[in-house]
């Protein structure tokens, strides 16, 4: 199988200069307070179709024949490669097939169908989409575009390595970077390495799916799958061969981080950095804020934000597994008795400890004279949590 080189990502980047975005670099003055390094983002959630995958999807498809061409396309996608494939053969007069998760985002599939695609939704993660994909190739003999395992891919993704290393003016120590199939931090290594052998790369991925970590520990693509993930653009259960082995000779290292983690860093981005993320794209932030990746003082860090395309209604759970894992959320049930003023001696223990109540549901007890009171509200953090429940249960009440 074909490796890639930096003169593969040199000429890539010629070739779509036209298309894409040179996405901002933006300092993160709250993190580098926080770490004492120096923290950067690379914000590809400001890319167009909202992702990275344009960049590979795009490359890709300008190196086609017309033949493959005639054919039209085929790809899988947990939702980005598949906005970029869409867009691309947009672009380029291609009829074009997505096979997408059906766990895939609505934000990310009708942005899909918005570029003309048509649309298939198959299975639970990438993996099912494209087993599916690769049924359809068969039968209808279009051209598949892998979103990762892919020499023109990679190279495309590789662009951002190159733009890191220009708009920072070589002065990048470290890169953190998410991995689902490996296709960005392939490129991005490839590229980094080859400007600056002493960079450091990165990888971050979840813990449910770790995929690209065990790989590594057992020294061969290994296929990891717990469960599912926020972080569905990184939801890849088996790791591409090609990808590996640049990954396996260029990474320094691949972390794991949680799902609370990740959601923790999703909302961080959006209430410091004034960015709105995916899942995936927040999973360098988490890194840094769990303390699965501590950077040296000093140290110039850039995080790839690798992507903004969030569904609403998923945004909103998130934020609120975000406020509770950082001590901002606070909810618990106990019972109070049945009896005029009864909720009034709870909510003035509350109200004592400046804890805003958003929410308090009463209802029935197995017990006579009692009712349950499910409290919800805003807290400081966790130690702010602590002297609540304190003060509850010196009130006389339980916290069940």
């Amino acid at each position: 199988m074909k490796t890639v080189t930096i003169q593969d990502i040199q000429k890539a980047k010629d070739t779509i200069k036209d298309i894409v975005k040179k996405t901002d670099i933006l300092e993160s003055v709250k993190l580098s307070t926080m770490t004492g390094a120096n923290i950067f983002y690379k914000c590809e959630n400001l890319q167009k179709t909202g992702s990275f995958k344009v960049r590979g999807a795009c490359n890709k498809i300008a190196n086609l024949t017309e033949e493959e061409k005639s054919n039209g396309v085929i790809a899988s996608s947990a939702g980005n490669h598949a906005q970029g494939v869409a867009l691309g053969a947009k672009m380029n007069n291609i009829d074009a097939t997505i096979v997408m998760p059906a766990t895939a985002p609505l934000a990310k599939v009708t942005a899909t169908k918005s570029y003309g695609a048509n649309v298939i939704l198959e299975g639970v993660v990438y993996d099912d989409a494209y087993a599916k994909a690769v049924e359809i190739q068969k039968e209808t003999g279009a051209t598949f575009l892998h979103p990762f395992n892919d020499k023109y891919v990679i190279a495309g993704q590789g662009t951002i390595g190159l733009e890191i290393f220009e708009q920072m003016n070589d002065k990048v120590d470290t890169i953190l970077c998410p991995i689902g199939g490996g296709g960005l931090i392939a490129g991005v290594a490839v590229a980094a390495k080859a400007l600056n052998p002493n960079v450091k790369i990165i990888g971050v991925q979840t813990v449910n799916i770790p995929s690209m970590y065990e790989s590594m520990k057992s020294g061969k693509v290994t296929t990891a799958f717990k469960d599912t993930s926020v972080a569905d653009g990184i939801s890849v259960k088996t790791v591409g061969e090609l990808t590996f082995n640049i990954v396996k000779d260029l990474v320094d290292e691949v972390v794991l981080v949680e799902e609370g983690e990740i959601a923790e860093g999703l909302l961080f981005l959006m209430e410091n950095q004034k960015v709105v993320s995916e899942g995936s794209g927040a999973v360098t932030t988490a890194a840094i804020l769990s303390g699965k990746y501590k950077p040296k003082a000093n140290e110039n860090v850039v995080c790839i934000i690798s992507g903004g395309n969030i569904d609403v209604n998923t945004l909103s759970k998130i934020i609120t597994i975000g406020l509770v894992k950082s001590g901002r959320r606070f909810s618990f049930v106990t019972d109070i008795q049945d009896k005029p003023g009864g909720l009034a001696e709870l909510t003035r223990i509350l109200s004592g400890l400046d804890a805003n109540i958003i929410a308090a549901n009463l209802s029935s007890s197995n017990e006579l004279g009692r009712l349950n009171a499910h409290m919800i509200m805003e807290t400081f953090d966790h130690e702010h949590i602590e002297k609540i429940k304190k003060s509850i249960v010196d009130g006389g009440f339980e916290i069940k």
